[in-house]
């Protein structure tokens, strides 16, 4: 097994949405510190939701991929950014704090 170089690592996801967001100034939620994690929503270009992660818990692409797919699948957003700043936060942790952003989006 190659070891895991030090240091943050960062992953870059899009997807394809429907769910066009109307005008929004970003939304913060989350703190960045030891098992959590901040997230904030920015408007974007096109249909696309990019997601950009920098999480101190390295080699974990496949766990990020299912929990953002999830994500899609429950929200498909159009014209987002997504910014996560993990440290160690669990994936059900991730859920949370994505849901609680998305929610800052409703009317």
């Amino acid at each position: 097994m190659t070891p895991i170089p030090p240091g943050l690592e960062t992953l870059d996801f899009r997807f394809a949405g429907n769910r066009a967001v109307p005008a929004f100034t970003p939304v913060l939620v989350g703190v960045v510190g030891s098992g959590n994690l901040e997230v904030m929503l920015e408007p974007g270009d096109g249909s696309e939701c990019a997601v950009h992660v920098q999480t101190s818990a390295r080699g974990f692409a496949p766990v990020w991929q299912a929990v953002l797919d999830d994500f899609h699948h429950r929200h498909d957003l159009a014209g987002v950014r997504v910014s996560i700043n993990d440290m160690g936060a669990t994936p059900a942790v991730v859920s949370l704090r994505l849901d609680q952003a998305v929610r800052e989006l409703q009317p």
